[in-house]
């Protein structure tokens, strides 16, 4: 019997959870992932890479972040207690910083002089351009139009880091081309530049890299839970778009006798382009390199899909999240964009904490289950904080008295 933790055994050398994961790139791109991949697995075991990487997240991510147990929201909703780990309170006001950083350091190893990027909501883009920032590397930050629009802030706060932001006019103009847009211009210039993945998607290793480096999230949750309550969570929480903030608290739990539970964005309902809910309702296809489940139009291709949640807006999910949902040790839910609204001014206004529209369905399915589990523990991650949203939020729904 394999008694290996999971994290030892997935994913195999070649990048597969199962069926899912893998390499599926021109020869070009192949060359460059492998040379990705033989420096990853050269200074993850480095102990002055551990050491400067710990450095790091002590001094200037201001990790750990503190789990609080939202008190106001557990009275009012009656049942479950809710346990929040604030991301949000990352430097850069995300978790994305946390993988951010790790890339930024292999690159400045492997001796890369450009930090090459698609962004959604922003958060990875804001991160990424930090991380070149503090290792002397150039950025450039693909982002589609949509996005740009809707995320300003984000988008200044990159150009004030120093990036250079390119904004992506084809397609829906959102994470899928901006996705497409960045990959274009790496492979320009593959041997000074790396592509940085802002999730747990992309070919082999990206999935597994991303996931090492959002482990953190997890051990400290896990330390934290217990040391609050003397015992762990009995669900844990987590939105899902490409899924890099889930992988990163589920980590921590995945081997516990712990529910799991990936909250994916129904957006205006379940016709196709009308949400991004691709383990809900999607089936297994090739994109960006690797094999996940992903929506499909009528030809086969990635289907048109939509959040009001700009990070979540993507056709796919990573490999690793479609192989626990198969083999069922997580399991899914979706929250539409009504339902995450309603919890982002739930929280705002019950515990004076902003939330990014991403977590807020996140926290939108907790409360949505919480009173019918009393006595039960819930631990969300709140995986970013809300300031890059509040503009567009206040235009479409003013100061939430309608909701």
């Amino acid at each position: 019997m394999n008694h290996k933790p999971y994290l030892k055994q997935f994913p195999d050398e070649k990048g597969f959870f199962g069926a899912y994961g893998g390499s599926y790139v021109p020869e070009n791109i192949a060359k460059a992932m492998e040379e990705i991949n033989t420096a990853y697995n050269l200074i993850a075991q480095n102990s002055d890479f551990i050491a400067e990487l710990r450095k790091i997240r002590k001094h200037f991510q201001g990790r750990p972040t503190p789990i609080y147990f939202a008190h106001n929201l557990t009275h009012k909703y009656g049942g479950a207690g809710i346990y929040l780990k604030r991301e949000d309170l990352n430097h850069t006001g995300a978790h994305k910083l946390n993988h951010c950083m790790g890339e930024g350091l292999l690159a400045k190893f492997m001796g890369k002089k450009k930090l090459i990027a698609e962004t959604g909501a922003g958060q990875h883009g804001v991160a990424l351009a930090t991380a070149a920032a503090y290792f002397g590397l150039e950025c450039e930050i693909h982002m589609g139009e949509v996005d740009i629009a809707k995320e300003h802030p984000n988008v200044v706060r990159m150009k004030i880091l120093g990036a250079k932001v390119v904004p992506v006019s084809f397609g829906a103009k959102t994470l899928k081309e901006a996705v497409d847009s960045a990959f274009e211009a790496y492979l320009k210039d593959p041997i000074n530049s790396m592509y940085a993945i802002g999730s747990v998607v992309g070919p082999h290793p990206f999935p597994k890299m991303v996931r090492d480096f959002q482990t953190i999230v997890g051990v400290e949750s896990k330390e934290q839970f217990l040391e609050m309550t003397g015992e762990l969570p009995d669900i844990v929480i987590a939105c899902v778009g490409g899924g890099s903030n889930a992988m990163g608290i589920f980590s921590g739990f995945i081997d516990d006798a712990v529910e799991l539970i990936g909250v994916e964005p129904l957006g205006m309902g379940d016709a196709l382009g009308d949400h991004a809910a691709s383990l809900t309702y999607g089936s297994e296809g090739i994109m960006h390199g690797f094999n996940s489940i992903m929506l499909k139009s009528s030809d086969n291709n990635p289907a048109p899909v939509y959040s009001i949640a700009s990070g979540l807006d993507y056709p796919s999910v990573g490999p690793e999240h479609a192989y626990l949902h198969h083999i069922k040790r997580t399991q899914v839910a979706t929250i539409s964009d009504k339902e995450a609204i309603s919890a982002f001014f739930d929280l705002s206004k019950q515990e004076g904490i902003i939330p990014a529209i991403e977590s807020s369905h996140a926290l939108a399915h907790a409360l949505k289950i919480a009173p019918t589990l009393k006595g039960k523990k819930i631990l969300v991650n709140l995986s970013g904080r809300g300031d890059k949203d509040i503009d567009f939020v206040v235009e479409k729904y003013g100061y939430g008295e309608s909701l």
